[in-house]
């Protein structure tokens, strides 16, 4: 798992409950993902297909630091799939885990279209998986 952003949790990231707000964390992980499937498929166009079942482990106060751990899983014809995990940068306690993101490469008409990456050409070999 490669940690690639950090966040600092404000008081507009704040629940009810003054601990970070899940709707929060969950649209940052989809940026991040997003942005790292766009780098991978060398494409602006692509759109998140499928989050598996969210695991919220443990929650983030104000003033915590977090940070956002994607890794590789596999490569399909027209898609990307990495985990997740959100960890205090101190600590190290996971906050929520994620086992399956997958993006999907479109094409103008906002259809699947394949991207044309192997496990190789992604910087991949079978041991990573």
């Amino acid at each position: 798992m490669k940690f690639y952003t950090r966040k600092l949790i404000k008081p507009g990231d704040l629940n009810a409950n003054n601990t970070l707000f899940g709707g929060a964390l969950l649209k940052w992980i989809d940026e991040e993902a997003g942005i790292y499937a766009m780098t991978k498929l060398d494409s602006k166009k692509v759109v998140t297909k499928f989050i598996s079942e969210i695991d919220f482990v443990s929650s983030s106060r104000q003033g915590d630091v977090i940070e956002i751990g994607l890794e590789f899983k596999a490569v399909g014809r027209t898609s990307i799939t990495f985990s997740c995990i959100v960890r205090n940068v101190f600590s190290k306690k996971v906050i929520i885990s994620i086992d399956k993101i997958v993006f999907v490469k479109i094409d103008e008409n906002e259809k699947p279209t394949p991207h044309g990456k192997t496990l190789e050409n992604l910087g991949y070999t079978s041991s990573d998986k």
